[in-house]
Order: C-alpha cells, then sequence, then structure tokens
C-alpha cells in the first residue's frame, strides 16, 4: 500500500495534561491542593492552592483578652502546641516587662523540647508511608509519639489542646512524678529514635528514593525565606535557640544539626538528628530544675492589660520561625494580632522544588517540607 502524500498526512498534537492533587490527600497536614501539569511522568509545573483551612486565627484573637488568645494558638500548628502558646506568652511578656520564674522556664523548655520530638515524630511516620514503606515507619513513630502524649495529658489534662502556657509562666506546677515519668519517657523514645534510623537510614528503597531529590542550595534557601529544619538541612546552621537565645536556651549544651545537599535525604536526617538533641536539653533540664519555687510572675492581675507599644517575638517551632507580632492600645485585647508560620514560608518554594520531577516524587517533596495547614492558611 502506498504511503499517504504529504500534504494528506496530520500531526498528532499533544495537550498539557492536569492532575490534582487533592483538595485531601494523606501527604498533607489539613487540606491542600496542587495542581500538576505533567508530560508522560514528568511534571512540567506546579499551582499549590492553599486557603482550604482558613478560619480567622490571627483575627480572633483581636477578640479575646490576652489568656483567651493562648487557645487559638494551640489550633494554628496543632502539632507545636506548646511552641506556638510560647511564642505568643513571649511577646505579651515583652510587652509588659514580665519576668518568668526559673521553675516555669524550666518547664516550658522541657515540654515545648518533646513537643519537637512528638511532632517528627508525626512527620517520620507519616513520611515513611509517602516513600513506600507503608504501615511500619508509621506504627513505630505513633508508637512513642503515644508515650509522649501519655506525658503532656498528665501534665495539662489534655492531648491536643493543651492551653498550659500563660503569660508570666505556666497554669499550674507539674505533677509529682513528673520527673520519674520523663526520664522513662526520654528512654523509650531514644530506643524508638534508634528504631527508625535502622528501618530507614540505610535503606536501599529509601536511598534511591530520597537521596538526591530536589537539592536546594543555601542561597535559594535564604532566598525562599526557608526557616527550620528545612533551612538546616541546606547546610545553613541556623536556629534560634542559638542565634537569638530566648527562655534560658542558653544555659543548654547541644548540636544544631546541618545538612550538605539540602535534598530530602538531608531533610530527614537533619530531624532524625534534631530529636536526639531535642531529648539531650530535656535531660539537662530536668537536672538543672529548681524542684520548687514559683511558676507565675508576681503581681499578676486577672485581667491582663499590656501597655500601648508593638512587639515581635519569635521561637524555633519544629517546622521552623514561628513569630506573633502584636499591637496593644493600653486594652485587655490586642488590637493588631498577627502571626509569622513557619509552614507558609516553607511552603511557597513547592513549584521550584517540584518542577522536573516524576510524579510519584512530587509526592516525596511535598511529605518532606512538613506543613501544617492550619498553620499556612490560620
Amino acid at each position: 500500500m502506498a504511503a499517504p502524500a504529504p500534504e494528506h498526512r496530520h500531526e498528532l498534537e499533544t495537550i498539557d495534561l492536569y492532575i490534582n492533587v487533592g483538595p485531601q490527600h494523606p501527604a498533607t497536614h489539613g487540606v491542600f491542593r496542587m495542581v500538576l501539569t505533567v508530560n508522560g511522568e514528568l511534571v512540567e509545573d506546579c499551582d499549590p492552592v492553599i486557603g482550604y483551612m482558613h478560619r480567622g486565627n490571627e483575627k480572633l484573637p483581636e477578640n479575646c483578652d490576652y489568656r483567651q488568645a493562648i487557645g487559638y494558638h494551640d489550633r494554628t500548628d496543632y502539632l507545636a502546641q506548646f511552641n506556638t502558646e510560647w511564642t505568643f506568652c513571649l511577646a505579651v511578656e515583652k510587652l509588659m516587662g514580665l519576668e518568668v520564674p526559673e521553675r516555669a522556664e524550666y518547664i516550658r523548655v522541657i515540654l515545648g523540647e518533646l513537643n519537637r520530638v512528638a511532632s517528627h515524630m508525626m512527620w517520620v511516620g507519616a513520611f515513611g508511608t509517602d516513600v513506600g514503606f507503608f504501615g511500619t515507619p508509621f506504627m513505630y513513630a505513633f508508637r512513642e509519639r503515644e508515650v509522649i502524649q501519655d506525658l503532656f495529658e498528665a501534665v495539662t489534662g489534655e492531648r491536643m489542646m493543651y492551653n498550659y502556657f500563660r503569660p508570666g509562666g505556666v497554669a499550674w506546677d507539674l505533677p509529682d512524678d513528673f520527673e520519674e515519668h520523663c526520664r522513662y519517657v526520654i528512654e523509650h523514645v531514644r530506643r524508638g529514635i534508634d528504631d527508625l534510623d535502622a528501618l530507614m537510614t540505610d535503606n536501599e528503597v529509601f536511598l534511591a528514593r530520597c537521596r538526591g531529590l530536589s537539592p536546594v542550595t543555601p542561597e535559594q534557601a535564604i532566598n525562599w525565606g526557608l526557616s527550620g529544619p528545612m533551612l538546616r538541612a541546606c547546610g545553613v546552621r541556623h536556629d534560634l535557640r542559638r542565634a537569638e537565645p530566648y527562655s534560658i536556651y542558653d544555659r543548654f549544651d547541644f548540636e544544631i544539626p546541618v545538612g550538605t545537599q539540602g535534598d530530602v535525604y538531608d531533610r530527614y536526617l537533619v530531624r532524625m538528628e534534631e530529636m536526639r538533641q531535642s531529648l539531650r536539653i530535656v535531660e539537662q533540664a530536668l537536672r538543672q530544675m529548681p524542684r520548687n519555687g514559683p511558676i507565675m510572675a508576681a503581681g499578676l492581675k486577672r485581667v491582663l492589660r499590656p501597655p500601648p507599644g508593638e512587639v515581635y517575638a519569635r521561637t524555633e517551632s519544629p517546622r521552623g520561625e514561628y513569630g506573633v507580632y502584636i499591637v496593644s492600645r493600653g486594652g485587655d485585647k490586642p488590637w493588631r494580632h498577627k502571626v509569622r508560620g513557619a509552614s507558609f514560608c516553607n511552603l511557597s518554594p513547592l513549584r521550584e522544588m517540584v518542577v522536573g520531577n516524576y510524579v510519584a516524587d512530587a509526592i516525596i517533596i511535598l511529605g518532606s517540607i512538613d506543613i501544617v495547614l492550619c498553620e499556612v492558611d490560620r
């Protein structure tokens, strides 16, 4: 059969294929959607869509007194509740010039660092399923997270929204058996970290999926406003607990883990080592903490009325820099209340990190950022 004449040949057209990942997907904490433009299995474009979790968490505290506003910070980053409460309390304390009692400072450090470990455990478990380990890392991580949550429940009476920190200190003192319980948690969790390390770190499949994926240079990380493990994985040794020591962090000896390539694998390694360093800080805090003493600044009235002024306080939360900006006009409510969420900034360069990789790898890259959508959307 003769070939068709050139004028009868038809050129095949190709069109872009769009894949909706979300708006609900197990790779996210919360509700998030990204629209991938793909050519075969390669991602050519990525459009992140946020806003599904917007609930007015910045505006609502402007209608609450300074103690009522603490509960909204619990619900901003609901995996780092102690850390978010802490930041807000620091801002109010700066406005009012409050001096927090020493015992309360140690309580804050211990709970804040254990909260960091619990948050990272949540991430490791979820990330293992993204990579393809299915249930084993998830069960290992949640076994340790449950041990930490039991301690938090013993202290605060709550398992998630603790509402325990207060401007000037903490709401009430620790249980009598807290030190014994805390040391049990430390040893249990340390063994759990080793179990996860043995399962994942040198696994050939894990290495093949994560090493060299989505590398970020230090210059890119700084320009994009990354913070926390995402920044340190790029080799930038920046941690607010060292760069701008708040509370009593200048009293502790700990290392700041950093990566070399800024890839997905380094993000994993940094978080694993951060958990070990957090336990190291907690052990030192337990040894140094006064056995008794006040847990609340003296002379506080029932209704707080900071003097007129503005303040920005920031802390090193599990996801990076969590900041609170408050403007006071002398009343019992913040006149302006603004939150700087680490997840929002860390998620911003998602397009640059995903384009050029495979669709399956895009899920891993998203998971490696460790976002909480309530902190992104607020």
